[in-house]
């Protein structure tokens, strides 16, 4: 659809990543009155495979991604140079492709805007092709803001699905496979088996540069293969690149003025764990909230709750100063070491963003994985509010 000078609809939803395409199903399915339109100038959902542990959404709200889960397993693994273990804990993957089938199907034909926003105003969005698109309510989801007011670290990933002759013998995930040379920040392989063949490889990095070099990647994704004694049938089925922004400390209302009266969700309004960059379960649950919270207060409704997780992250943004300003680059790993020796509730909270008091206290009380003393000046040099 091309939009033009006289186009109108409810709601605008500007960007089709995983924060705008969940809204744009969670308005469909809930509230079929009304008009929404989904803004993206490339394939909703992009190139892209998103996991999450079953802890990570709250049961109220899975039926948003049930119907979008493409791999699942009971359990996973971890290793590392001096310890190894099998967590008992749901694990799921979503596809870009499963995103996209997803809206294509719940949306009425032409309301998924194929265009890139030029300007995006609280009622309006201008588009590169020409047109406008007035709306009641325009909601923001096109990623990151302001990066100029977070000081980060950054995870970094290439990934790439292979086919292996006479399989790959894995059948449950290694989310962290941390035995991998060290190099550049903490290193790991994560596996997913997503058939008895093919197994999808990503070269991660928690490190100091939001550069990646692919092609250095990729060679290290076939010198991980090879070690496995895996050889791939073909060229790889499908190849994925990002980064994700590690927060040590920022200005929220640097990041998000209270001067901009325009609606935001996902990484645009900084939602997203402070410590992984992890943004899926914020997504599932600012698109239900979503549901209850449409009306003239939109704007203001959804800053609060973006202002909220800022501030209840703040916990995480100590950690990722300890990881990214007290930790020796080659010596990250032992802090993911050690987390992984503590009880699986502790962990299934952390990932999912809701850490008790107790789980904070477990994470910081006992030898610490990094020297004391650096730990302690990296800590002094950020505004914790």
């Amino acid at each position: 659809m091309t939009a033009t000078p006289s186009s109108r609809c409810d709601i605008a939803i500007v960007g089709g990543g995983l924060a705008g395409g969940l809204a744009a199903l969670a308005f469909a399915a809930k509230r079929p009155d009304l008009d929404v339109r989904l803004i993206e100038a490339g394939a909703v959902g992009g190139n892209h495979i998103w996991s999450f542990f079953d802890s990570d959404i709250a049961k109220r709200d899975r039926w948003l991604v049930a119907p979008l889960v493409r791999h699942h397993w009971p359990a996973y693994d971890v290793r590392f140079p001096g310890h190894a273990r099998t967590l008992r804990m749901g694990y799921k993957s979503i596809t870009g492709e499963a995103l996209a089938e997803g809206v294509a199907a719940a949306l009425p034909a032409g309301h998924v805007v194929a265009d890139r926003a030029l300007h995006v105003a609280p009622d309006h969005v201008l588009l590169a092709a020409g047109g406008r698109l007035d709306a009641r309510h325009v909601i923001d989801a096109r990623g990151a803001g302001n990066g100029s007011a977070l000081t980060c670290g950054w995870q970094t990933f290439v990934g790439q699905a292979l086919t292996v002759r006479g399989g790959h013998g894995l059948t449950r995930p290694v989310v962290m496979d941390a035995t991998v040379e060290q190099v550049d920040g903490y290193r790991f392989a994560y596996l997913l088996p997503l058939d008895a063949e093919t197994i999808f490889i990503e070269d991660t990095c928690f490190g100091d540069s939001p550069d990646i070099d692919v092609p250095a990647a990729r060679a290290r994704i076939r010198a991980y293969a090879g070690a496995q004694g895996w050889k791939a049938k073909r060229a790889a089925a499908r190849e994925e690149s990002g980064v994700l922004p590690v927060v040590i400390a920022g200005d929220f209302d640097r990041y998000w003025p209270r001067s901009d009266r325009t609606a935001r969700i996902g990484a645009r309004a900084g939602t997203f764990h402070a410590t992984t960059g992890y943004s899926l379960p914020d997504a599932v649950r600012t698109a239900a909230a979503l549901l209850e919270s449409i009306g003239p207060d939109l704007p203001a409704l959804l800053r609060e709750r973006a202002a909220a997780s800022w501030r209840r992250q703040r916990f995480y943004r100590m950690l990722g100063a300890m990881l990214f300003r007290a930790a020796q680059p080659d010596e990250r790993y032992r802090i993911f070491e050690r987390f992984y020796r503590l009880p699986a509730g502790l962990i299934a909270r952390f990932y999912a963003g809701r850490s008790r008091r107790g789980d904070k206290l477990r994470l910081l009380v006992g030898r610490p994985p990094v020297p004391i003393g650096r730990a302690v000046a990296a800590l002094r040099r950020f505004d914790w509010r």
